[in-house]
């Protein structure tokens, strides 16, 4: 039995690991998520084999997995794509708060057994780091939870000198820390820090914008690893440390992906409380705005219909409109008319890592439509008929061309150099960086006003009509 137990964590390792490199491509990130699946479930028939070794009882496995699956099925059914940043930072709350009980769990039984005395300094700092990871990243999720499903200002919230503030604290815990690793038997010590690492994930997280959501969904997916591979080395379980290590590494290198494409460091992003003062001016430059030219869809169709070359650039706006079928159906009918079509991804557009590319698989769009931002700057000037679909600062040439713009530096989609640019918008409202983007008013630049599914529907229609 001892045999079989080991030989299923190790499946479930390797397909962990295997399930994360094939996650990290399109064409088979289904399959990595299926392999991890597996893992997973080879994870838990292990933990079962312990009980059973253990003569212990199976109960509380079955009660977890039932309430796991009582909840998770039908929120995995019944959740939009459009809110999927929002479940992702839940799960990411989730992973932390079960670390946290872990270790907390560890502790008590220790206690109860009366051998906290013979807790190594290495064991106590393994169970403090799992409660103190854990606690930040569930509460620090829950606020981005809240920012992303609108429950709390995006804006960034500052109080008076807090970046000083969470200094202090964080150094006074991790005092602490070195303390109960040295005292183990001091419970105190366990129970105020704990209170206090629910306190500082709220306040490490809600200085940050909405605009930051990508790198922060990241980065707590990388804490929420962190914390679980504490926790394996508190319960000494070889395989939540392995799992824990991959997630925490995964995280931090996604995390820098995510500063590279908006040309800010972690620091910046963490501490600067970027957005909290910029509203809506012109991007620092001041210069005179000109007016917004827009056409109807009728209009549209007829430039999309003359065009060799369409790239369909989206953000955000395309998930709140759900267009995602629509711009897949005007795609389709372009490539029927002989137009080549490509979906241009930047690599902080929506609100999580990846966000366009699920929308996009979800209706079902060619991976090898779908290309970077690094493929498409070389040939934009090249392309007939660039679509700006609900993004905004990502493709806001103030970036490349303003020096005194929040925003200078960041890469961004070149969409101002094609030769024709049809932005689909509501409104001329800045984006979540809150900085008017110049885009809007340039001469080959066009407004197509309204809901984008509605306007992309309407455009189909012309299309169909002909």
């Amino acid at each position: 039995m001892d045999s079989i137990r080991i030989l299923l964590l190790l499946v479930a390792a390797a397909c962990f690991i295997m399930g994360l490199k094939l996650l990290g491509r399109p064409e088979t990130a289904r399959r990595g998520n299926l392999v991890s699946s597996l893992g997973m479930l080879c994870a838990v028939l292990g933990t079962a084999l312990v009980v059973w070794e253990g003569h212990g009882s199976f109960t509380p496995i079955l009660i977890g997995i039932l309430a796991g699956a009582v909840v998770g099925i039908p929120t995995a059914k019944k959740v939009k794509m459009t809110a999927m940043p929002e479940m992702v930072a839940l799960f990411n709350g989730f992973g932390g708060i079960a670390s946290l009980l872990v270790g907390w769990s560890q502790l008590h039984s220790m206690n109860v057994s009366g051998g906290v005395q013979f807790l190594s300094f290495f064991g106590g700092i393994s169970i403090f780091l799992a409660m103190l990871i854990g606690g930040i990243t569930f509460t620090g999720s829950l606020v981005a939870f809240g920012k992303l499903a609108g429950h709390i200002p995006t804006r960034p919230i500052l109080l008076p000198n807090q970046n000083l503030i969470n200094g202090a604290v964080l150094l006074l815990v991790l005092v602490g820390a070195v303390f109960f690793g040295l005292h183990p038997d001091q419970y105190w010590i366990f129970l105020i820090a704990a209170v206090i690492s629910l306190g500082m994930g709220i306040t490490a997280v809600i200085p940050i914008g909405g605009a930051d959501m990508p790198v922060v969904i990241s980065l707590l997916n990388s804490y929420s690893g962190l914390a679980a591979c504490a926790a394996g080395l508190a319960v000494q379980n070889n395989l939540l440390i392995i799992t824990g290590a991959l997630v925490g590494a995964s995280g931090i290198i996604l995390t820098n992906i995510m500063c590279k494409a908006m040309n800010r460091s972690l620091a910046n992003v963490l501490f600067s409380g970027f957005g909290a003062v910029t509203s809506g001016g012109a991007g620092g430059g001041g210069q005179e705005k000109k007016e917004a030219k827009s056409k109807t869809p009728e209009d549209v169709y007829y430039l999309l219909e003359a065009a060799n070359s369409v790239v369909f650039i989206p953000g955000y706006g395309m998930a709140v409109a759900q267009a995602q079928h629509a711009v897949r159906e005007l795609a389709d009918i372009l490539m029927e008319n002989g137009t080549d079509v490509k979906f241009a991804i930047h690599p902080v557009a929506g609100r999580m890592p990846g966000h366009m590319n699920v929308l996009l698989a979800e209706a079902n769009v060619d991976y090898d439509q779908l290309v970077t931002m690094d493929d498409i700057n070389p040939i934009i000037d090249t392309i007939d008929v660039a679509v700006v679909i609900g993004a905004n600062d990502v493709v806001n040439p103030a970036a490349r061309d303003d020096p005194d713009s929040p925003i200078y530096g960041m890469p961004i989609i070149e969409a101002d150099r094609a030769k024709t640019v049809l932005i689909l918008k509501r409104s001329l409202g800045s984006g979540f960086a809150g900085i008017d983007n110049p885009l809007f008013y340039l001469d080959n630049g066009y407004m197509v006003f309204g809901d984008a599914k509605k306007t992309l529907e309407a455009i189909v229609a012309e299309f169909k009509e002909d």
